[in-house]
């Protein structure tokens, strides 16, 4: 006992230290640069190797278009937090067959299912540097032309790369814009489904637990990627093969101890580490505030249209996932901003970029710039309080499928290069298969219940936030009471069609003439709001025009400052491969809060109340109290651990990203950080940052012992 104590006490005080945690989602090429910190913080193979996107171990890491993944097996088995893929799961489940609830495991290859519809699997093959081209000339332009050519070249260079077939391509921006990379993707578009544990391993604790610790959740899940027998990118067949990787990781039994190295390659969806003080101002004085209202609202709503194992439960099981992880992160932002003083701290650090810019004449320009993107950040931000509820009035399933319909007949009548992004042909692959996966995710009388909530909260807004065309099209008048509203939205319900997949589908081929005609009252609704629409997708594209000019002398002015305070400024988030890294470690994020580095299989018992979200499978119990821990076991805790938590620097996108230990061999998956560093999108504080993972010894024992997955397990090299 006084062992355990003694260890627990020395955890504890290494978990408190706020010196340890390193802030930065650095670009591969970046890595070099701080070699000797990788080394020194316990890196063990070559830092120059991290920076091959295609090579060892950065050729495994994958994206999922939203998540992270990785290869590893030689069969194209991948792995990624179970959260993201729930989606799949919840769209080939019903109420009588829910694999949510009961967990799936393709017994054989031929029992995989496929994924849901516009599921990918993106392995990068190659990247370039595009900067000159995109930005040749661009400085002299006015705002609208800036973007126009910007957006143009863009799609262009983007076209080029994709004239080979099964690749996709993107042009991705750093720096605000003063730099450009192409990236070249594989794009993988079979993925099956081989095998998720049921909710109460893979979301156990569920919403409760969200972004706590201590944390107990198996999130981890399995996908396979299948290509044409000839190894190229193909659409979903039975002929398919799986694909074959040229890197895999190997996954790790052996254990990682507090201290120990980690690191984690993923794609960060984006951060706002370099938002200025008028961004943060609108967005924590006025922004989130009014979304945790919104939000609860919301899934109220929805939870009382759609009860509990029902069927229209199911459908909307996905979206109520994702707003109750988006309202306890916002309330998470909220409490950091005001327990680090974020508003203070970012005055502070503006107030030091000027000083830095006035001692020298030759940076005037950069001060320019910072007041033209100051006062531009604020004209934008009104402009959002002005359409923020009109953009919920008008969310309706119907209403914004008839919407894309009818701006995708517009825009075929321009050549494909000319279209605006999402209507090329490139993407119709993906449109399809978003109109498709509506029946599994719509149900008219949720649908309903939604919009009649937004409509509440439009229907308050002063005269000048109203929107005359969408209040004359719907019919909305200042007398209309809610059984008058309710009883014109029955109309809309019971009038269309678009509730038809087919009916969806065939109308992708129709021209601008055929919705101006139709009687359907969402296609009428759609039409009546286009020219609005455009005027504000006009005002918003000069807006970003100006923006392109400003913000990359913001940010090389952030660059030089930082630098010669010794300081790598790593780019903010942007879906682009990133590499996060430091050490297992615990925390203090309050005075008397301790956070220990591991939690255990004996923490399922102790939280286990056999009621949702608490309810672990009877097999799983069983284990646990016969104390079966086959070789998973950690000697220095005695158990199998479940959750791990370091100090690495990660926010949305990098669920289910890979998490190494010094060899570059895989340890646990990235899923989630704490409560009280869920502010780091903002601002990074060393003290209460922390990223909690699954620990692959946890995944191998629930494989072993509970779901019998002893096929995937003889498949994937398991290093002790």
């Amino acid at each position: 006992m006084r062992k355990n104590l003694l260890t627990s006490f020395m955890l504890a005080t290494v978990a408190a230290s706020p010196l340890a945690a390193k802030e930065g989602m650095f670009t591969p090429r970046q890595l070099p640069e701080i070699a000797e910190d990788l080394e020194a913080t316990g890196l063990e193979i070559d830092p120059d190797q991290l920076s091959d996107l295609t090579g060892f171990p950065m050729g495994a890491i994958v994206s999922l278009g939203g998540c992270s993944a990785s290869f590893v097996s030689p069969q194209g088995l991948v792995v990624t937090n179970h959260h993201c893929a729930r989606g799949s799961v919840q769209f080939n489940s019903t109420a009588e067959n829910n694999y949510l609830e009961n967990g799936f495991l393709a017994q054989n290859v031929g029992d995989e299912l496929p994924a849901a519809p516009g599921s990918r699997i993106y392995v990068t093959t190659k990247i370039e540097d595009v900067t000159d081209r995109m930005r040749e000339g661009v400085d002299a332009m006015s705002a609208r032309e800036r973007y126009d050519t910007l957006e143009q070249r863009m799609k262009d260079i983007t076209a080029e790369c994709e004239q080979d077939a099964g690749y996709r391509c993107q042009v991705a921006s750093f720096y605000g814009g003063a730099e450009y990379t192409l990236i070249k993707r594989l794009e993988v578009r079979d993925v099956r489904l081989v095998y998720a544990p049921a909710d109460s391993i893979g979301k156990y604790g569920g919403d409760v637990d969200n972004w706590m610790w201590p944390r107990h959740t198996g999130d981890f899940a399995f996908y396979r990627a299948y290509v044409a027998p000839d190894g190229s990118a193909a659409d979903f067949s039975e002929a398919n093969v799986p694909y074959e990787p040229e890197h895999h990781l190997k996954v790790s039994a052996a254990g990682l101890e507090a201290g120990d190295f980690v690191m984690a390659a993923g794609y960060p969806g984006s951060t706002s580490r370099y938002a200025t003080l008028s961004e943060v101002r609108n967005t924590f004085d006025w922004s989130y505030p009014t979304y945790v209202t919104l939000l609860n609202d919301w899934i109220d709503t929805i939870e009382t249209a759609a009860p509990e194992g029902s069927d229209e439960r199911v459908k909307y099981e996905s979206l109520l996932a994702g707003l109750n992880n988006f309202e306890k992160n916002t309330r998470g932002q909220l409490e950091g901003a005001r327990r680090v003083g974020l508003v203070d701290r970012r005055r502070e650090r503006e107030e030091a970029l000027a000083a830095w810019i006035a001692a020298d004449r030759s940076r005037a320009s950069y001060g320019r710039a910072i007041a033209g993107l100051q006062a531009l950040s604020e004209e934008s931000a009104a402009a959002a309080r002005k359409e923020f509820w009109y953009g919920f009035a008008t969310r309706p399933t119907m209403l914004s499928t008839a919407q894309r319909l009818y701006r995708l007949s517009k825009e075929r009548q321009k050549a494909d290069a000319e279209r605006e992004p999402g209507f090329q042909e490139r993407d119709m692959a993906f449109f399809r298969q978003g109109l498709q996966a509506i029946d599994r995710r719509y149900d008219a009388g949720v649908d309903k219940a939604q919009w009649l909530l937004f409509l509440d909260s439009y229907l308050k807004e002063p005269a000048e936030n109203r929107v005359g065309v969408f209040d004359q099209a719907l019919g909305l008048t200042g007398d209309m009471d809610r059984a008058a509203l309710s009883a014109k939205l029955d109309s809309y319900y019971a009038g269309t069609t678009l509730n038809d997949a087919e009916r969806r589908l065939a109308l992708m081929e129709a021209d601008p003439t055929t919705f101006e005609n139709s009687d359907d009252p969402f296609i009428k609704l759609a039409v009546a709001l286009y020219d609005y629409d455009m005027s504000l997708e006009d005002e918003e594209k000069e807006r970003s025009g100006r923006a392109q000019a400003l913000r990359p002398a913001y940010m090389k002015a952030i660059t030089e400052w930082q630098r010669e305070q010794g300081t790598l400024t790593y780019p903010d988030a942007n879906s682009t491969l990133r590499v996060t890294y430091g050490t297992v470690l615990g925390g203090s994020p309050k005075d008397g809060l301790i956070y220990t580095p591991f939690t255990t299989l004996e923490g399922i018992l102790e939280k286990d109340t056999g009621e949702e979200p608490f309810n672990a499978p009877e097999r799983q119990i069983t284990e646990i109290r016969e104390k079966d821990y086959g070789p998973y076991a950690l000697d220095s805790i005695g158990t199998v651990p479940v959750n791990f938590l370091s100090d690495l620097d990660s926010t949305g996108g990098n669920s289910g990203s890979a998490t190494l230990n010094a060899r570059a061999e895989l340890v646990g998956l990235l899923f989630d950080g704490t409560f009280e560093s869920v502010n780091s999108d903002w601002d990074f504080d060393p003290r209460t940052t922390r990223t909690i993972h699954v620990d692959t010894r946890y995944m191998l024992w629930v494989m072993d012992k509970v779901d019998g997955a002893d096929k995937l397990i003889a498949e994937m090299d398991i290093v002790r």
